[in-house]
């Protein structure tokens, strides 16, 4: 009974191993996959009035930086198969014109509120954790 036992526990602590393995091999494609700049298309479905709004993420360190239509922005994000989310940014302090502030504002809210995303032929769409709806769409530059 006792070697069963130990047999038993040996089996599932190589299972659970290789698991957690897989998860960390899997975790380090995607954040390779989505590495690169992104040029934002639409936000909820409606073409954006800025077009030099942008993400970069790098995958070595996790870190997002871009431009928000008027600002620049810097932080982290965090990628887990296919949830992503973004910590807090640290923004520049410019004052643009009433327009371009309301689309930067609709942006920074936009990744804010993001739970997954897709990446399908250099096209990135960006979903809601709330309601799994279209906050953006981007395409690789």
């Amino acid at each position: 009974m006792k070697t069963i036992n130990l047999i038993s526990l040996f089996l599932f602590a190589v299972v659970f191993t290789s698991c957690e393995e897989t998860k960390r091999v899997i975790d380090v494609a995607g954040n390779v996959q989505i590495s690169g700049t992104y040029v934002v298309k639409s936000m909820a479905g409606a073409k954006t009035a800025s077009t030099n709004q942008s993400i970069t993420f790098a995958a070595l360190d996790g870190s997002a930086n871009g431009n928000a239509g008027c600002n620049t922005f810097f932080g982290n994000y965090t990628l887990d198969l296919y949830a992503l989310s973004f910590g807090d940014f640290a923004v520049t302090e410019k004052v643009c014109d009433g327009p371009i502030m309301a689309s930067e504002r609709a942006f920074l809210d936009a990744l804010k509120q993001t739970g997954s995303y897709s990446l399908e032929n250099d096209l990135l769409t960006l979903y809601s954790k709330t309601n799994r709806s279209v906050l953006l769409t981007a395409t690789k530059s």
